[in-house]
């Protein structure tokens, strides 16, 4: 052999990609999805003006509220999907666990879907020109869809990340310090609901919205990492 010879090299082979593990596949698409149930943020100003007394007959475009909808089923599907597509990575560690996941995420949304049918209602009785007879049915609505929105985006949210956190810190599949912020969070976030249920603090009250920090810097936070560095390769 030609020492001298030089080496023929397949570029074709050194640029090959190794293909992307089922696991990377699973991250990567919760990550997104948990990034995705952020969007509904701006429903806090699209909101503002469907909470006033007469919004029924005042004047303007109704598009604020539609989008805000929009947005909303978009966090429910989301939502669902987050825990559709990690419940095969956390059965193996507690699969009654993953499969309780997996019904409050669906509970969650299903609160979600009915807190937009009551605003659209009111955009529906708006439209229609239902006028000051539908004064009391639109108020009715708005505080129907406070009172669910407390329980589909207060209290499930806590139950989902308390499952989810405990499921994450027996597992290792993330540090332990992000599961333990879930795991926190949650009572917290509990704690804030029933003080604003049984009228301790009011909904929008300063208290009430820091109890909700821990659980979407988790949620935030697990996005993030799970988009950017995947489960750990030791752990899955």
């Amino acid at each position: 052999m030609n020492a001298n010879r030089p080496t023929v090299i397949d570029m074709d082979v050194v640029t090959e990609r190794a293909p992307m593990s089922s696991g990377r596949k699973t991250s990567l698409v919760a990550g997104i999805l948990y990034l995705l149930t952020f969007v509904s943020i701006p429903t806090i100003a699209l909101y503002g003006s469907i909470h006033e007394p007469n919004y029924i007959v005042g004047p303007g475009p109704d598009t604020a509220i539609i989008i805000g909808g929009i947005l909303e089923i978009i966090v429910a599907l989301a939502g669902i999907g987050t825990a559709v597509t990690l419940y095969p990575v956390l059965r193996k560690q507690n699969e009654g666990f993953a499969l309780g996941l997996v019904a409050a995420r669906i509970l969650e949304s299903g609160t979600i879907f009915v807190g937009v049918a009551f605003l659209l209602s009111i955009v529906t009785l708006r439209q229609a020109g239902a006028g000051a007879d539908a004064l009391t049915t639109g108020q009715a609505l708005v505080a129907l869809y406070d009172r669910i929105f407390l329980l589909g985006q207060s209290f499930m949210p806590a139950v989902c990340d308390m499952l989810l956190g405990f499921l994450l810190y027996k597992s290792r599949l993330v540090p332990r310090t992000l599961s333990l912020i879930g795991m926190i969070g949650a009572p917290l976030l509990i704690a804030g609901y029933m003080a604003v249920l049984f009228g301790v603090v009011g909904r929008h009250a300063p208290l009430a919205a820091l109890s909700a920090v821990p659980v979407a810097l988790f949620e935030f936070s697990l996005g993030i990492y799970l988009l950017v560095k995947g489960f750990r390769p030791s752990c899955q």
